[in-house]
């Protein structure tokens, strides 16, 4: 029977297991053959409510808790049965009151009644609805009619809860939830005056002016750590709904950036006649940058020009040349089964139209991780000199491009960018001067480029769409179907001029179907003055909860990364080949995928960080940890090229997923990678990373070298990249002393000697020949 339940959730169809095995019992009677043993069950005269899956998840929710003011004093005075019919009645209207605002019943608790707003269905505007819903109950309960008058007391809080175990059977079966904020929510119900709405403050700065409120100040509650201010709602204000827009693939027409685009368009121009230039394109996540750059392709595509997109990723910031490394194998169309022979012939056929020198082609060959057969010279060269120069060999690739075509050059996302590809972008923009180049550089406002200020720099910040510009993005994205003017209205109002939102919230009204329904969709959309991420997620999230099935399978996807491609993903999912093509195709279809190549060796990619960060958000502890190791075994299983040319890949699934002893290995390898490389920035931060893994786990033999070793390696770098009169230096150093002497003193001989000579030139300074000697004796000792 347990196969049956299971097959039935592959196809997304649990809520009816109950009932087929209650008709393959019938057909078992009929056909006198023993009844098929399952689970204990409703008589088969009972009617069988669909059930729900058994999956708890991480969710911002605001929980509602109601209570029928005096029912104590009520059940001293009136008969048992009076008093039930009472309570009953106050229970329906609580029912229909919270189901018709999109809430979900969770419990009855005698004359109390738990309510979720944002499980198992999210809303954009939870919060608002709980609020409107504890309003409306008010006066609901105040009309009912009753032998003595009925008032009500509603407490609502809102944050991030475990919900959705399933506790209990049968009719006591419920959704439990776990977290501060029910207890909260209840206590801020205990404190309500009769009719009346209290809240905390987490949920107050979710609804913006949406509401009067009344100042409660700060009240101290048993069991809650910290004063938490209460706020009473009054009365819905006069002001519109709260702003935001939902999220979705497909690119609009750019509106309300003529003059950005225009810019850029001049900028363009004076390139081409060879005064290059540099636009650093700043803005929130959300705005537009990647539109607009977007816009601008369109507009050039039949110029002549060669295009170099660069795409950082935030699972790569320590990866050395990631984004470069990524634009060189998409211009030499690298495809999934290609051997390293084939790569390395369509590298040449990439590298030829620019006549790059076999000692570069050997180089790029080499960051690209791929064998030297022959065809290129042997490199004998000093890490310190393979990487400078590397970054001259790159510099020279974009001037000899640039002497063939006007050079269009888009780096997306800088913020997330690893150390060794911002310096390369640093010698590019030092080079664009006197180059037909236009480089772009996008990223949100965190990052802090260091060109501003020079002559042929551009910084433009991009800012919100004004009402008139919401109306066409509006209508271009409606097309030719038809929504209510009110419901445009909303969405104008609600909006707040982020394109990401106005886009996404019109994608919802047409989702919904009838005008009643785009009505309730147009009003769900939280308060813009949030932070853009908070908000975004809700709105992320209610697209999530309508995917199915595919929900699963953009779970895994995002815990991969913001990229990843089929063929690990499907190493991942194992599911069949049908199922998985499905999901992802109503992935795409819902707007959060992009698709690139055709299957089994297409590659996704999240339309937006946030969009993976909603999917990977909702996994629990031990689920989420389950699947970083799947994800790294199936890297080393399937892809071992990829493991081990890039072993920070699995080092960080393993991290995530707690196998510790793993993660320090591959984070030591990596980092002598990136040693191996010259990337000294990234193998200091591998190397970190692998110190702090170690620090978790109980000292051992083992343990104790592999820490020698590594401490060891990281000294070097450090030397390099911060100075010999750093601390960070002087710390290291003391710190490889201290773990060999420690290591002598319990009688182990030191198994990690290959790079004893490279440590010793390397901390010959007199600022630290204090602490260097002993340790370079201690490793001539033991060798």
């Amino acid at each position: 029977m347990q196969q049956i339940a299971d097959w039935l959730k592959k196809l997304g169809l649990s809520e009816y297991a109950q009932r087929f095995a209650e008709l393959l019992r019938a057909i078992a009677d009929l056909n006198g053959i023993e009844k098929i043993q399952s689970k204990p069950t409703e008589a088969a005269t009972t009617p069988v409510a669909p059930q729900p899956q058994d999956s708890a998840e991480r969710r911002q929710v605001s929980v509602m808790l109601a209570d029928l003011v005096g029912s104590t004093a009520l059940s001293a005075r009136m008969d048992p049965e009076d008093l039930r019919e009472i309570i009953s009645a106050y229970q329906r209207c609580v029912t229909e009151t919270v189901r018709r605002l999109g809430g979900f019943v969770a419990k009855y608790m005698g004359d109390g009644v738990l309510v979720y707003f944002g499980y198992p269905q999210a809303h954009e505007d939870d919060a608002e609805r709980a609020v409107r819903a504890g309003l409306e109950l008010i006066a609901a309960v105040s009309a009912l009619k009753a032998p003595v008058s009925l008032q009500t007391r509603v407490g609502i809080a809102t944050g991030l809860v475990v919900v959705g175990d399933l506790i209990g059977s049968g009719e006591a079966q419920e959704r439990g939830i776990v977290g501060e904020t029910p207890n909260l929510a209840a206590r801020l119900q205990s404190v309500a005056e009769p009719n009346t709405v209290v809240m905390a403050e987490s949920t107050r700065t979710l609804l913006g002016n949406l509401f009067e409120l009344e100042d409660l100040g700060a009240k101290d509650f048993k069991g809650i750590a910290r004063p938490v201010r209460a706020w009473a709602a009054l009365r819905a204000s006069s002001v519109a709904s709260r702003f935001e827009a939902l999220h979705t693939a497909g690119l609009t027409a750019l509106v309300g950036r003529e003059e950005e685009l225009e810019l850029l368009l001049r900028r363009w121009s004076r390139a081409k006649r060879g005064e290059g230039q540099v636009v650093l394109l700043s803005g929130e996540a959300g705005i537009g940058k990647s539109r607009l750059t977007a816009s601008l392709m369109e507009r050039l595509v039949s110029e002549p020009h060669t295009r170099l997109r660069y795409f950082c990723s935030p699972q790569h910031t320590d990866s050395a040349h990631y984004p470069v490394i990524g634009q060189m194998e998409r211009a030499a169309g690298f495809v999934f089964d290609d051997t390293p022979q084939t790569k390395l012939d369509k590298l040449d056929a990439v590298l030829a139209d620019t006549s790059t020198r076999m000692e570069d082609a050997a180089l790029f060959a080499e960051m690209l991780s791929l064998p030297n057969d022959g065809r290129y010279p042997a490199l004998d060269l000093e890490p310190q000199q393979r990487r400078q120069k590397t970054l001259e060999a790159l510099t020279a690739h974009v001037e000899a491009l640039s002497r063939q075509n006007p050079l269009l050059m888009i780096f997306e996302d800088a913020h997330w960018t690893d150390p060794t590809s911002l310096e390369t972008l640093d010698r590019v923009v030092d080079r664009v001067r006197s180059l037909p180049v236009l480089l772009i550089v996008t990223f949100r406002p965190e990052f802090e480029p260091a060109w501003i200020g020079r002559p042929y720099v551009t910084a433009l910040t991009i800012n919100r769409l004004a009402p008139r510009d919401i109306e066409a993005m509006i209508d271009g994205v409606v097309g030719n179907k038809f929504i209510p003017t009110g419901v445009r209205h909303d969405i104008i109002e609600r909006t707040d001029g982020i394109p990401l939102f106005v886009e996404e919230m019109t994608k919802a009204v047409l989702e919904a179907g009838s005008e009643e329904e785009a009505q309730r969709t147009a009003a769900t959309v939280p308060h813009t003055a949030l932070a853009v991420p908070a908000s975004l997620h809700a709105s992320l999230m209610a697209r999530l909860d309508r995917l199915g099935p595919a929900k699963e399978v953009a779970q895994i996807g995002a815990a991969i990364g913001r990229e990843f491609s089929y063929a690990l993903l499907s190493a991942v999912a194992t599911k069949p080949e049908p199922e998985l093509a499905s999901a992802l195709d109503r992935l795409i279809g819902a707007g959060l995928l992009f698709r690139q190549g055709v299957l089994p060796h297409a590659s996704y990619l999240f339309k937006h960080a946030l969009v993976q960060d909603a999917a990977y958000g909702t996994l629990l502890r031990e689920p989420r940890r389950a699947l970083h190791a799947r994800i790294a075994e199936a890297i080393e299983s399937y892809f071992p090229d990829i493991a081990d040319s890039q072993p920070e890949l699995a080092a960080r699934h393993y991290t995530e997923a707690g196998l510790i002893e793993k993660a320090v290995y591959l984070w030591g390898k990596a980092g002598q990678r990136s040693l191996e490389r010259s990337s000294l920035v990234e193998a200091i931060e591998q190397l970190t990373r692998a110190f702090a893994q170690i620090k978790t786990l109980p000292s051992s033999p083992a343990l104790r070298q592999e820490e020698i070793k590594l401490q060891v390696a990281l000294v070097p770098p450090l030397l390099n990249v911060k100075g010999f009169a750093a601390a960070e230096s002087k710390a290291a150093t003391e710190r490889a002393r201290l773990l060999i002497e420690h290591a002598e003193a319990l009688g182990e001989p030191l198994k990690t000697l290959c790079c004893y000579s490279q440590f010793c030139s390397a901390v010959a300074s007199p600022t630290l020949s204090d602490s260097t000697a002993p340790c370079c004796a201690s490793l001539r000792r033991s060798s």
